[in-house]
């Protein structure tokens, strides 16, 4: 997965995550917001109005007291912790 800083704040940050779509996006995008200190989270895929632009562009935006990088390593963190928990009860389930 490349991702690429578009801008980056201390409580905002956009980024480029190539290659990914919506099934990958919304399941972030989820994580985030069920993070502590984010405020916002959202994604743009719309190439029409990007210029042509078709890898999503996350936008993450945080609380004053939360840095927006450590703010997006923890919702990675949920997304892997979800897909463990899936996993083993999928297995369990066989």
């Amino acid at each position: 997965m490349d991702l690429r800083v578009i801008e980056k704040e201390d409580t905002m940050l956009s980024i480029e995550v190539a290659g990914e779509d919506h099934t990958f996006m919304n399941v972030l995008k989820g994580a985030l917001l069920e993070t502590d200190g984010v405020t916002a989270a959202t994604y743009d895929m719309n190439p029409e109005q990007s210029g042509g632009q078709t890898d999503p562009v996350l936008t993450v935006k945080t609380e004053t007291d939360v840095d927006a990088l450590d703010a997006l390593e923890a919702g990675a963190e949920r997304v892997m912790e979800k897909s463990d928990n899936f996993t083993d009860a999928f297995e369990a389930a066989v």
